[in-house]
């Protein structure tokens, strides 16, 4: 991880993290268009719902998670709601598709 920047105030602490906040948020929709490109590839409920892809993804992000001195239960507990709101998501975009075929 980069040097933090030291803040000298509550406001500057704050400032600090709206930017990431803006940039997660940001990070998460480009997540989601690629969640929702993934499934005009697929062709079955089981390559949708993806328990190996998902079991794959957990274990590089419990892994970055300890690189990057991030708290590995958090970030497991963020993915997994993640991931289970993508995939409802996908889903939906891949019972659209099927109903229109």
């Amino acid at each position: 991880m980069e040097q933090l920047y030291q803040c000298q105030n509550l406001d500057e602490v704050r400032g600090q993290i709206d930017r990431i906040d803006r940039a997660l948020v940001a990070l998460i929709a480009e997540r989601g268009l690629y969640v929702r490109q993934a499934a005009g590839f697929k062709h079955s409920r089981d390559e949708v719902e993806g328990g190996k892809r998902v079991d794959q993804v957990m274990r590089r992000v419990e892994r970055l998670a300890g690189e990057l001195g991030a708290d590995s239960a958090l970030t497991a507990a963020v993915y997994r709601t993640m991931i289970e709101y993508f995939v409802a998501d996908e889903m939906a975009a891949f019972r659209a598709k099927a109903a229109g075929d």
